[in-house]
């Protein structure tokens, strides 16, 4: 039987990922430190703990192949018209906004779904906070189990 005490430190545990809005890599640190205090009071803590941090481990090694695959449009838009040899660069700066790159849609595209992907998280870290908060398993989508 769980007890209102187990529920609230397993609802911590998920919430604790929004730390990282206050200081760096928090949404890691955070619900590690709570999860390794309290995995042994109770199966249900330590299965909400290891799907928590396995979700932020997800989205990091999501964010991570997002940004190598979207990094080289943006630099290939940048570099397009660049000059190396040429030294006057101030009389050759030409800004031409009516023919952007087709590359530079395909990068705004993949940027907008990290900011979908974004969204989205925040979401699944309320919807599983409140699972836990009634005393029910939750299972992040798309999450790979890197701690079992």
């Amino acid at each position: 039987m769980l007890d209102n005490h187990q529920k609230n430190i397993a609802t911590c545990i998920h919430l604790s990922t929004f730390s990282r809005f206050i200081f760096p890599l928090g949404n890691f640190i955070a619900p590690i430190v709570l999860w390794i205090v309290n995995k042994d009071k109770s199966t249900f803590i330590d299965r909400h703990g290891k799907e928590a941090i396995n979700f932020q481990i997800s989205i990091l090694l999501y964010t991570v192949i997002l940004g190598i695959i979207s990094v080289p449009f943006f630099m290939f838009n940048i570099f397009n018209g660049l000059n190396i040899i040429d030294f006057n660069l101030f009389d050759s700066i030409h800004i031409n906004l009516s023919k952007p790159s087709p590359l530079l849609y395909l990068g705004g595209a993949l940027g907008g779904l990290a900011v979908i992907g974004f969204i989205i998280e925040l979401a699944l870290i309320i919807r599983a906070s409140l699972k836990a908060k009634d005393g029910e398993e939750y299972q992040y989508p798309f999450t790979i189990h890197f701690i079992k």
